[in-house]
């Protein structure tokens, strides 16, 4: 005897739980509509137009016309279709949250650039080239996590490594006068204290919260003293190392805003682009990248199996502290060619939100940290534009939305099963 169950219709029924997320995020996206409204289009002068710059002086890209739209008109515009879109997604529902999320962002950031350029001249590839250099030391810290936790092991201690890193870098390339010297030495300084880190919280079980945040106390308490003692005193024989250069890429950077942003970089923006698409590849391509997530997700199996768990987590620990080298060297090297203190300003902390968001996923913490790049550029921006913000909130900008982005994703996103747990043989 057999028996036959009926499935009820699909589409007949929404879960709860996707119910109450529709209401949520198409409310949020009305108000998003009704705070443009209120904020940006009551405040905006009628018959003026905004000019947004497409091209960057100096750059090699092909010259295009600027684009001009009128002021009141767009951040209306912004406001209606932030309004439809979250009617049409209370109603009927919209499957792609991050399509919802999209346009939550960008319909405000359209409508506030409109805004605060009003009747002057706001350089949109510039804005676009900076948020991607400026993406590039918080993504290396990110990729730094990604590699460290995919094994299994916590290190918040990116920070200090940084710290560390950047001051060693501008030392060693000051008194060689080689920038090269100066990288390398950055990435054998990350190497170093990650090593520390790992030897640490695999063969004697530290905790492994309290060892990246003692690598971070000591970082900022070392490279302060030896900043004031030593650096300031003597800037032009060990602070002055100078920056590497911009590489143009032939034909690529003729590219209009693409080329300035991707393809007229230094070698350190470029290694951060390598590493992204190589660690991806690493990780869901290869032997090593099944055995490192295999020891992320379920050591004991991993063991069963043959694969040597503190070694993989050692190696993978260690490649993280070369990676956030590089991340520190971007900060003297390869930016503005000296130390100052507390130099990295959170950049780690802000790379391991990045992780977060972008799910462990190497890509993913790319894209993530382009949007903390963004934030990082729009507000020296705005300072430009003099817009009435107090500066104080405009500085604020990168970790407010931090801390707006890890609220909303810490509690969905989920870590390597393995994340944070020591290892008994």
């Amino acid at each position: 005897m057999t028996t036959t169950t009926t499935t009820p219709p699909v589409g007949h029924v929404i879960p709860i739980s996707t119910r109450k997320s529709q209401v949520l995020y198409g409310s949020v996206l009305i108000g998003v509509g009704l705070l443009i409204f209120l904020l940006f289009g009551l405040d905006t002068e009628a018959g003026v137009t905004t000019t947004f710059g497409m091209n960057l002086v100096g750059s090699e890209a092909v010259t295009i016309p600027n684009i001009i739209v009128p002021s009141q008109a767009t951040v209306f515009l912004m406001a209606a279709v932030a309004v439809f879109i979250g009617a049409f997604h209370l109603s009927r529902g919209i499957r792609s949250l991050g399509v919802v999320l999209g346009v939550i962002a960008l319909t405000f950031i359209i409508a506030f650039l409109t805004w605060a350029a009003q009747d002057k001249s706001f350089n949109l590839t510039g804005m676009i080239s900076s948020s991607f250099v400026r993406a590039t030391p918080i993504a290396l810290a990110a990729l730094c996590g990604v590699v460290s936790e995919r094994a299994g092991v916590i290190n918040i201690g990116i920070e200090g490594i940084m710290l560390l890193s950047a001051q060693v870098a501008v030392v060693t390339a000051t008194v060689t006068q080689n920038l090269w010297v100066g990288l390398l030495m950055a990435i054998l300084t990350g190497a170093l204290i990650a090593a520390l880190h790992a030897f640490l919280v695999i063969r004697f079980k530290v905790d492994q919260i309290v060892s990246g945040v003692a690598i971070n106390i000591v970082g900022a308490g070392t490279t302060s003293f030896i900043g004031s003692r030593f650096l300031e005193r003597a800037t032009d024989t060990l602070n002055n190392s100078g920056t590497f250069p911009i590489i143009k890429i032939p034909l690529l950077s003729k590219i209009p805003v693409l080329g300035p942003t991707l393809f007229e970089n230094n070698i350190i923006v470029y290694l951060m682009v390598f590493l992204v698409i190589a660690l991806h590849l690493m990780l869901f391509r290869t032997p090593w990248g099944l055995r490192t997530r295999a020891v992320g997700e379920h050591p004991k199996a991993a063991d069963t199996l043959g694969v040597n768990v503190h070694l993989v987590r050692y190696i993978n620990v260690i490649l993280g502290g070369m990676i956030a080298g590089i991340g520190g060297a971007y900060f003297t090297i390869g930016s503005v060619g000296r130390f100052d203190e507390i130099m990295t300003a959170g950049k780690g902390f802000i790379g391991l939100a990045a992780m977060i968001f972008g799910k462990w996923n190497p890509i993913g913490a790319f894209a993530s940290s382009l949007i903390f790049g963004f934030a990082d550029s729009l507000q020296v921006k705005l300072q430009i534009l003099r817009v009435p913000i107090p500066s104080e909130f405009l500085l604020m900008a990168p970790y407010i939305v931090t801390m707006i982005i890890l609220t909303g994703v810490v509690g969905r996103a989920i870590p390597p099963a393995a994340d944070g747990q020591p290892y008994e043989k």
